[in-house]
């Protein structure tokens, strides 16, 4: 199952943005406001849930300054990433995607990519507003 956010526009430069996600601490305040509970396990892991869903712990698994983070499952039983793709326009403005990426069978695909699809949204929007 593969899922895109939409494209956001950033004021900032593609290293500011990079700078910005790849403190993982940062992800709470882009977090929506259904978040029952955030918590920075390392510096390249956080742990994170959502109001009636399981918690979650994301790693990062990749970075490629200043264009690309990945986060990806550390543990548990689905494996997934979220890469977060930063492209520059001009000298003072960025484009930012997030793409989410896992292997689910049919029935846990039909039940989570409605939420995941707004989480990413979420995510994304909020990007401008916090950085």
């Amino acid at each position: 199952m593969n899922l895109e956010s939409p494209k956001v526009k950033v004021e900032k430069s593609p290293e500011d943005i990079f700078d910005f996600l790849e403190n993982i601490k940062n992800f709470e305040s882009l977090m929506p406001e259904n978040i029952s509970k955030f918590e920075v396990l390392s510096d390249d892991t956080f742990l994170f849930a959502l109001s009636g869903m399981p918690e979650i712990t994301l790693k990062k698994k990749e970075v490629t300054p200043p264009n690309k983070i990945v986060l990806g499952a550390a543990g548990g039983k689905i494996d997934f990433s979220l890469v977060g793709n930063i492209n520059k326009i001009d000298d003072t403005s960025s484009e930012v995607q997030l793409e989410f990426s896992g292997d689910f069978n049919p029935m846990m695909a039909m039940m989570i990519k409605g939420p995941i699809k707004k989480f990413i949204e979420t995510l994304a929007t909020s990007i401008p507003k916090s950085i």
